[in-house]
């Protein structure tokens, strides 16, 4: 079986705790989101190992999803998944120039891993993952995203 996870990654030129703050704070998601689901977080809090957060989404139509933090290191990971079991996570890494960010679609642990390959998932989330990261990058460095 092939590996069910597919990654981006983007080097941000800006220290990793800068960067892990916004993923950390569910109230930025919307602002860097790269699909347009993200609507609002429902919570403020900062997250931390075990946090449980709302988002208000919309796919088509509008509903509020709830997740928990299921990895956590201090500016190098975070990872969330909700009811479907699946993860979404970012890895930080110090390099030359910046920060090495990797965002991953987890599908290994899902509930329903058939459902996710069916609707075609993990060839349509790498293009919304960059520009995810490319709002990470203009957000965190003030630079203009492309197509903003």
């Amino acid at each position: 079986m092939a590996a069910r996870e597919v990654s981006v990654s983007r080097i941000i030129n800006a220290p990793a705790d800068k960067i892990f703050d916004v993923l950390a704070d569910p109230s930025k998601h919307s602002i860097i989101d790269g699909s347009n689901s993200v609507q609002a977080a429902k919570d403020s809090q900062r997250l931390a190992m075990g946090s449980k957060f709302g988002m208000k989404m919309k796919i088509g139509f509008s509903y509020t999803i709830s997740n928990t933090v299921v990895e956590f290191e201090e500016n190098r990971r975070i990872a969330w998944q909700h009811f479907g079991k699946h993860i979404w996570r970012y890895t930080l890494e110090p390099v030359d120039g910046g920060t090495k960010v990797t965002e991953t679609f987890d599908w290994s642990t899902a509930r329903i891993p058939k459902f996710i390959e069916i609707m075609n998932y993990p060839k349509k989330h790498p293009v919304d993952m960059e520009k995810t990261l490319e709002k990470l990058d203009a957000y965190v460095t003030g630079a203009s995203a492309a197509g903003n």
